[in-house]
Parts: structure tokens; C-alpha cells; sequence
């Protein structure tokens, strides 16, 4: 089998090149990035990989295909309703006059196309026709066409950058696969980016939310696969003795530790606020058995609004993770490097337990079976969203279940908070029926297995046409009315 696989983003490169082809073997692959050079080199460098690089041609933003794309966005968001794309349709649009007058267009149009599923659907093929006269949809058409792949897969389902090498694909009759990135993606973001012949999920769950909101796909294309993020923490080759890895901290190996996990500024902005609650607590002996704190920022956070804390409690220790920031808080910019992946399997092996605010390190934690309190409460008055912190994304769909099967618990004030981490260190079995069930129901695979099942439905499919390929594409249609 000869596979493409497209990594437009940070979470792509870690998800499919730093670990799901560390443990391929089923062929020729190329990889399609938007890595500069040096980065590329950093991450080619040691893990060996018999891989060729091609770059992602990404077209500029044009009037049209922009206007159409955040029109059918929103459509989509307005039909599918969930909590978590009503609070992010209400949000501001920035940008130029002319970038807010485009979205506000989009917005009109694609409430008014939200009325059924069938003008959402029709609204998207109008899209995906308009982006097959960009010039770059050609570039693809000519580079699969030499290549001939058995497949292209693409490792977000969302992201822009892989609608035209996915619509070139189809044309070609080569089938496509879209990989569904995380746990929340269906419920919170917009439209699927691309026409994908495949899908590959991570639960049953998953699953039953891509039909619900796509129910012109049908379930004979959606394959259960978990996902390759969670492969590195079965991966001997990664783990590190407890002394060692508290060693590589300057930890102490008699205290418990306490991983504090950010996220990034836009979604977690009190982070830095909660975290100082936190040291103060153990500072003063509010947090029983003496821990130490260990602070994980977001892969995209550069961490510079820990510094005031990290100056004022010095004893809190400091595990950046290893990613490249050149473009600190856009996802799509920030890339990881092979080493992250064992930074983190040691980091949810060997602390006690973890606190952050609504992330998915509750389930890395959860794998380990380790104890997580999730903050629920503002700092700031008027809260930084406007509305509490329990308000926001406890509530929505794919977070829901976590509170309700006691996958954690809930801290709703700082005096909560302490209570919280001082019954888990109390007694970390707390809860343990509640972290199972939640792994079982959100990783639809045994934890290690998924890179395995990835590339076993791969095999299959390719050898199927994609359910509508074999479209011809507009320049083949132009060379033949000319002949």
C-alpha cells in the first residue's frame, strides 16, 4: 500500500508521524506538513523514519472560497445546536472591516441555510465545487496523479488545509480517510473540512455523534480505531524508572506529586490565577501529606503567565512540554517533538493525581487510573467568559458525561478545591469505577492498540473506491472540451 497522510497541524505530527509510523510497516508513505525546515529536521532526525516529505501547498484566503466556507460553518453550527457552538457562534468576530462584513454575511446566510439538513448539505457541495477552480486544487490533481496513491489520510477531520488535496484525491478515484482528532471536536467545532470517503473514530460514542450530525454518511464508512495519542503510554522503549524520571525533576521520591495541567489562554485564561490558589494551599498545610506540584502548561503556551508564581513559590517544579512555539496558542502552528511523548507517559505513570480545568488530561490521567479535581470556579469578577467557569464547559456535550459517571471530581471554590486534592491523597481509589467507565466509553480500543487497528482498516481500504470517486476534475474537463 502506498499512503499519503496529511498533518496540517501540531496534534497531526504527534498523532501520525511521532507515533502511529513508529509502528507502521505496511508500505510507502508520504507526509504532507507545514513544518519549516528546522523543525522538520528535529523531528526527522530521531525517529528514522523511511518517509518522504512534501510540503502542503495552503492557497491564500480568496474572497469567495472564504465567504463560502465560514457560511456553511456556521450552517452547520446552527443545526447542530449543541451548547458548545452556541457559545461560539456569540462570540465577536475581529479582524479588518472587511473580514467582519464577510462574516456577517456568513453568519445571515448560513442561518438561513440552517433551517434543514438538506440546505446545510447543499450549501457544502456549492463550497466544495468553488474550491476546485483554485489553482492549487491542479497542484494536487498533478502530484497524486504521478504518486498514484492507494490512499490519502488525513489526520484532522477540520482543518481547511486539507480540503483541496482531499477533493484532488476524489477526482482521481483515490479513496480518503479522515482521522477525528479529539474527543470534542464533533460537538464543539464546525463543518467537516473535506468530502471524506472514510472515517476513523475513536468510540462508539464518537461514532454515534458523526452520524447523528453528518446522517448522510453511512455506517458502513465510520471505523473504531481509539486513538494513537494514548499508544506512547504502552511504549517500553519510553518508560523511565520512578527515580529517575523524580531525578529528571529534582523531585523528592518520598512526597506524592500533584501535576497541574494548563490549557491554553483563550480557553483557561485564570490558569495561572488557580494554580497560585493551589501552592499557596500547600505552602500554608491546607493540602495534607506535603506534595509537590508539578506545572504541565498546554502544548501551545509558552508559558510565560506562570512566571509571577514560579517567582514567588520556587519549590513548584517546572515540566514544559517539549513543543515548538512559533506561533504560541494556535494549534495549527505549534509542533511537537519526538521527546514530548515520553516526557508525558512518565509525567500520568508517576504523579498521584492531576488538576486542571475541563481538559483531556482527565483522560490521560483517567488511563493511569490516577485521581483528577477539575476547577469549576472564577478568580476574576466578572468572570473572564462572562458567565462562571461551572457554566462553561462542564455542561457541554462531550464533557457532561466525565461529571456525571464521577470520572473526577468537581471543584466549585478554592476551599472545594483543597477538599478535593486532600480526599484523593486521602485515598486514591476514590472515584476508580468512575475513571474506568469513562476510559471504556470515550477509547473505543485497548490503550496501545489503536496505531495497529489505524493501519489494519487502512490495508482494507484501500482496496475499495471511495463511495463517490472517480469525479472528473475541472482542468481534465476543460482539456477535453478544448479537444
Amino acid at each position: 500500500m502506498s499512503l499519503v497522510i496529511l498533518t496540517p497541524d501540531g496534534v497531526g505530527i504527534r498523532n501520525f508521524v511521532v507515533t502511529f509510523l513508529k509502528r507502521y510497516q505496511g508500505g510507502r508513505v508520504t507526509v504532507m506538513h507545514c513544518l519549516d525546515a528546522p523543525v522538520l529536521e528535529r523531528i526527522v532526525a530521531p525517529l528514522k523514519l523511511d518517509v518522504e516529505w512534501l510540503p502542503l501547498v495552503v492557497p491564500p484566503e480568496r474572497p469567495v472560497p472564504f465567504t463560502l466556507r465560514h457560511t456553511l460553518s456556521y450552517a452547520h453550527v446552527y443545526w447542530a445546536d449543541t451548547l458548545a457552538m452556541r457559545y461560539n457562534r456569540s462570540r465577536k468576530t475581529g479582524g479588518s472591516w472587511r473580514t467582519r462584513a464577510a462574516n456577517s454575511a456568513a453568519r445571515l446566510v448560513g442561518r438561513a441555510a440552517s433551517s434543514s439538513e438538506a440546505g446545510v448539505h447543499n450549501l457544502e457541495k456549492l463550497f466544495f465545487y468553488s474550491a476546485k477552480y483554485q489553482p492549487e486544487f491542479e497542484h494536487y490533481c498533478k502530484l497524486f496523479a504521478e504518486r498514484r496513491p492507494s490512499l490519502v489520510l488525513s489526520s484532522s477531520q477540520q482543518s481547511p488545509r486539507v480540503l483541496l488535496p482531499i477533493l484532488a484525491a476524489r477526482s482521481l478515484g483515490i479513496p480518503t480517510v479522515a482521522f477525528v482528532g479529539s474527543w470534542d471536536n464533533l460537538t464543539t467545532k464546525g463543518r467537516l473540512a473535506a468530502p471524506f470517503d472514510y472515517f476513523l473514530v475513536w468510540s462508539e460514542n464518537m461514532k454515534r455523534e458523526l452520524l447523528q450530525f453528518y446522517p448522510r454518511i453511512g455506517a458502513e464508512r465510520v471505523h473504531v480505531v481509539g486513538t494513537p495519542q494514548f499508544d506512547s503510554y504502552t511504549d517500553p522503549e519510553l518508560e523511565s524508572t520512578r527515580e529517575r524520571f523524580f531525578e529528571s525533576l529534582g523531585a523528592d521520591l518520598s512526597r506524592p506529586l500533584v501535576c497541574f495541567s494548563g490549557g491554553d489562554h483563550t480557553t483557561c485564561p485564570e490558569d495561572q490565577d488557580h494554580l497560585r490558589i493551589v501552592m499557596a494551599a500547600v505552602r500554608e498545610g491546607r493540602i495534607r501529606h506535603n506534595p509537590q506540584v508539578v506545572l504541565r502548561p498546554s502544548p501551545v503556551d509558552p508559558g510565560d503567565r506562570y512566571a509571577s508564581v514560579r517567582r514567588d513559590y520556587p519549590e513548584l517544579i517546572y515540566m514544559p512540554p517539549a513543543w515548538e512555539h512559533p506561533e504560541p496558542g494556535n494549534w495549527a502552528k505549534c509542533i511537537p517533538m519526538p521527546e514530548d511523548g515520553a516526557l508525558l507517559a512518565n509525567l500520568t505513570r508517576y504523579a498521584d493525581m492531576n488538576i486542571n480545568v475541563a481538559s483531556t488530561m482527565t483522560l490521560d490521567f483517567g488511563i493511569r487510573d490516577k485521581p483528577v479535581v477539575n476547577i469549576a470556579f472564577d478568580v476574576k469578577n466578572p468572570p473572564p467568559f462572562g458567565i462562571p467557569l461551572a457554566e462553561m464547559y462542564y455542561p457541554w456535550e462531550h464533557y457532561k458525561p466525565v461529571v456525571d459517571g464521577h470520572a473526577c471530581r468537581v471543584a466549585r471554590s478554592a476551599a472545594e478545591l483543597v477538599e478535593q486534592v486532600n480526599a484523593y491523597l486521602d485515598n486514591p481509589a476514590l472515584d476508580r469505577e468512575g475513571r474506568r467507565w469513562l476510559v471504556e466509553y470515550q477509547v473505543g480500543a485497548p490503550i496501545g492498540q489503536s496505531s495497529q487497528r489505524i493501519a489494519a482498516v487502512l490495508e482494507k481500504l484501500a482496496d475499495m473506491p471511495g463511495p463517490v470517486s472517480g469525479l472528473k476534475i475541472a482542468s481534465q474537463t476543460r482539456a477535453e472540451a478544448r479537444s
